[in-house]
């Protein structure tokens, strides 16, 4: 397994970590996404471990803190070995301190994560939504104070815009609070909203991306194709109004790229577009989830081969839509692209 930097940090990931959302099995979306047990998620942690696996990410509104639980469980007795990724902020309740990033929510987020993970420290502490209603000095200085106290070891964020990332990391820089290392992302195929504005961020500032859902919230599984009904046992059915929008005909036409490249290579859609991400710029870790232990094999089968140049353009042709303004007169006038090269040239100047 490749190991990469997150982001800025001294941090060293593997390239794909796997997602604990299956785990526990609570509540109407949690419920569909899985509901692996403590002894399925051993196995299933025996197996990522062999294969270098070493990062688990969770979340406490996964299955109302089952999800970490459950992974607890899992890695209790080689806490060593593992790298835990666990996330705050939505709520857990109806109370008034139930959500948010206020000092008081995320001390005892903080502390019910240890509890429930059955850790005295987690190696990356995210928030998993900005949270307008607190400062932004109040957030990051309680964060610096759980670092402090061994509690925490690095800090990331989720699903923020440019402007919340960006007013935040300035802020860290003016107090000196320890600096977000990760952003926790939607990217996929059928979804390349982060190329426009995150991604030009995170290279400019050092922020690696976590993936999640990487294979378009279960659409690029190779089972959605066109002319035929959604299989009776996908999740889709379920989860589909959850997660992010995208239109038939554009999956058709990715899934369409995706099948050429299958005969092409051997290898089957879902391996094919995590190795597409694995490709590219700011990507530190992709995530990945499995229902069982046949799910997360094929998953493995993304690693330890590459994409030709060929196939990556295809493959970008493919899933390429007309950026919204202000980003597509940089993509689509000489003038603006003068100015601004494309994040790939940008990366290939920054190695250089």
């Amino acid at each position: 397994m490749e190991y990469r930097r997150l982001g800025a940090s001294g941090l060293k990931v593997p390239a794909l970590s796997f997602g604990a959302g299956t785990f526990g099995g609570r509540g109407p979306l949690f419920g569909a996404w899985g509901n692996t047990d403590a002894r399925e998620a051993r196995r299933l942690v025996d197996i990522c471990l062999d294969a270098g696996i070493t990062m688990f990410d969770t979340a406490d509104v996964y299955s109302g803190g089952a999800s970490e639980e459950v992974l607890g469980e899992a890695i209790k007795g080689r806490r060593d070995h593992v790298i835990v990724s666990t996330k705050t902020s939505l709520p857990m309740g109806d109370g008034p301190g139930d959500a948010g990033s206020s000092r008081s929510r995320l001390i005892t987020a903080c502390e019910d994560a240890l509890r429930r993970l059955g850790t005295d420290y987690i190696d990356l502490f995210q928030l998993h939504a900005f949270d307008a209603g607190t400062p932004i000095e109040e957030v990051l200085s309680t964060l610096d104070d759980l670092v402090r106290a061994g509690k925490v070891r690095y800090l990331g964020i989720s699903n923020f815009s440019g402007w919340q990332a960006m007013k935040s990391l300035s802020i860290a820089e003016r107090y000196g609070h320890p600096r977000y290392a990760a952003h926790q992302v939607y990217y996929s195929l059928i979804g390349r909203d982060y190329e426009w504005e995150l991604m030009p961020l995170g290279l400019d500032q050092g922020l690696g991306a976590l993936v999640w859902s990487p294979l378009g919230w279960g659409r690029l599984t190779g089972k959605v194709r066109r002319g035929q009904p959604l299989p009776a046992t996908s999740r889709l059915h379920h989860t589909a109004d959850y997660g992010p929008p995208v239109e038939d005909e554009y999956v058709y036409r990715v899934v369409d790229a995706l099948d050429e490249i299958a005969q092409e290579t051997g290898k089957n859609i879902p391996q094919i577009a995590l190795n597409w991400l694995l490709q590219r710029p700011t990507v530190s870790s992709v995530i990945i989830g499995a229902r069982n232990e046949e799910q997360l094999r094929q998953n493995l089968g993304a690693v330890d081969w590459t994409l030709t140049p060929e196939q990556m353009a295809k493959l970008n042709a493919a899933s390429s839509e007309t950026a919204p303004y202000p980003y597509f007169p940089y993509q689509r006038q000489e003038g603006f692209a003068r100015l601004n090269p494309p994040v790939s040239d940008a990366v290939r100047m920054h190695a250089a």
